[in-house]
């Protein structure tokens, strides 16, 4: 239960410095409320991925955990954006695919090279 937590925590914290580097990148105000408006829908888009890839299975997997979760935090997100009258240019969703491959996917590989014992030749 412990991983499935530490899992779901990484995979939060790893959105919220998506859209925290987003808004410094933008010059926006550093605060919780425009933080939170600017992750909100990401943060629904990476729930959806933990229901629909059963994350909690084995959170630390690139797939389908990882992928899945990308895929799934990208593409609600984006769509909640829009729903929510938010911008999504093209480019936004290419710098957002890429930035939250790179987190969430990160994360595993790290966890991933940490867990196995160093093969001495």
């Amino acid at each position: 239960m412990r991983k499935v937590w530490a899992g779901a925590l990484l995979d939060a914290g790893c959105v919220l410095v998506f859209a925290a580097v987003g808004r410094a990148s933008h010059d926006e105000a550093a605060s919780l409320t425009g933080l939170a408006g600017t992750a909100w829908p990401f943060l629904v888009g990476l729930a959806v991925g933990w229901l629909v890839m059963r994350a909690w299975r084995r959170p630390e997997a690139l797939v389908p955990a990882g992928v899945g979760n990308v895929a799934c935090t990208v593409a609600v997100g984006m769509a909640l954006r829009v729903v929510s009258g938010q911008g999504t240019a093209v480019a936004f969703i290419v710098v957002a695919t890429v930035f939250t491959a790179l987190l969430l996917l990160g994360w595993r590989l790290v966890a991933r090279m940490v867990r196995r014992p160093a093969v001495s030749g």
